[in-house]
């Protein structure tokens, strides 16, 4: 194989590109319909002929229904570069939509016109999630444009719908597709650290609960008369919590916390009054759980919590789901996390750390299917937030990397 150093002296000298590239997604407002968008198949017909123009041709369209979207569809598209053996894939898995941009007084440009300055660009979704895409293009692209075969066959999949839900995108394609193999390495780039070090092969299960409470409503002055769901809600919160916490109490090094957490969080207005007590009370709880524990352990100590307030204050208590992920761990010892840290070693001399994380991920919905997948890239985690902002050197480092690991 050509020399390693050429590959990376490729994709240090072609950062106009990269930059070229960033402006391009950008400057397409792909937003999922639930977020008053189109979708994503302007942004994804531009990044086609993009690739298209540097030689990046074996393309696949899978292409979801949605009647709500422009042309009725959610793409997602696969680009294959040949390997020198394709007894497995390495993919590389980003995704094209983004989340609106928020109050735009916050914003110091254009969210939708990327802005240059001092190493970084700005813009709405110039992280999240596209230094990822840029980074995995830019890796492929050296190995097209040198003429040189990957050790394996390496596929970039950009993906549709990640942002709401992946209904459209990830599951969509677990569902009605078989792209995918057991023995393939996934590689997801949309999480991770300033340093690039961390390698995420776990997540938390998570259970998002609104809880409705049913009393009686009557005059303040007359509790006697009522029965006051906002007090019963409040000792349910604070049941939940206290309860949960004792009984679910293992902990795991692996995640930042290393336990279980069980937070109440949103309530909904209940009277409009000072002097009124309220019958109905509506409040919601974020339940993050180590996977040690599974989701209906955990629920059945809810409805065991509920029942006993219910009891204690004389109301009616319901609650349902509003979300329900359990994830499987990708284990350490897995082919893709073991190449990834040497791949990184070898290249930027870091030594990886394997972690878990809280929040949720595409990754869930592979590694429960069989597949083994880490999340991991270089980034200051601005996800979301205004004045989004990439820096272009991780762009570079990260194709780096992803190039190395290509080659082993």
């Amino acid at each position: 194989m050509m020399s390693l150093e050429k590959l990376r002296s490729f994709i240090k000298e072609n950062r106009n590109e990269y930059i070229e590239l960033e402006k391009i997604l950008t400057s397409h407002k792909a937003l999922a319909p639930e977020n008053g968008g189109e979708g994503e198949l302007d942004k994804c017909e531009s990044l086609q002929a993009f690739l298209i123009s540097h030689g990046i041709t074996k393309l696949e369209r899978y292409d979801a229904p949605d009647a709500r979207a422009k042309g009725g569809i959610r793409p997602n598209l696969v680009a294959t570069i040949d390997g020198e053996s394709d007894d497995y894939s390495v993919w590389v898995m980003a995704h094209l939509d983004v989340v609106p941009a928020g109050d735009l007084s916050l914003w110091n440009t254009d969210p939708w016109t990327v802005v240059e300055k001092d190493g970084k660009l700005y813009g709405r979704g110039v992280e999240d999630n596209q230094q990822g895409l840029v980074s995995a293009f830019a890796a492929a692209w050296a190995y097209t444009n040198l003429g040189v075969k990957p050790k394996h066959t390496v596929k970039l999949l950009f993906a549709a719908d990640e942002e709401v839900g992946s209904h459209y995108g990830i599951i969509w394609l677990l569902e009605n597709t078989d792209i995918f193999r057991k023995e393939d390495l996934i590689i997801i780039p949309d999480g991770g650290d300033s340093k690039g070090e961390t390698i995420e092969v776990a997540e938390k299960n998570i259970l998002w609960i609104e809880f409705t409470t049913t009393g009686k409503q009557c005059h303040g002055s007359r509790p006697d008369e009522g029965k006051n769901a906002c007090l019963a809600a409040s000792h349910l919160a604070v049941e939940l919590n206290r309860e949960l916490k004792a009984a679910f109490n293992k902990k795991d090094a692996l995640f930042t916390p290393d336990y279980s957490t069980f937070e109440p969080t949103m309530r909904k207005a209940n009277v409009e009054g000072v002097n009124i007590i309220p019958g109905s009370d509506v409040m919601y709880m974020d339940c993050r759980i180590l996977p040690c524990y599974s989701c209906d352990e955990v629920l059945v100590k809810v409805e065991e919590i509920c029942r006993k307030v219910e009891s204690d204050f004389g109301v009616k208590i319901s609650y349902r789901l509003l979300q329900r992920a359990q994830s499987v761990a990708t284990p350490e010892d897995a082919k893709v996390v073991q190449l990834l840290s040497q791949a990184l070693k070898d290249t930027h001399g870091i030594d990886s750390k394997i972690i878990g994380i809280g929040g949720g991920t595409v990754g869930a919905e592979l590694r429960n299917l069989g597949y083994d997948c880490v999340v991991w890239g270089t980034l200051d985690e601005c996800a979301h937030m205004p004045n989004e902002y990439c820096i272009i050197d991780n762009i570079i480092k990260d194709a780096e990397t992803l190039a190395v690991l290509m080659s082993k």
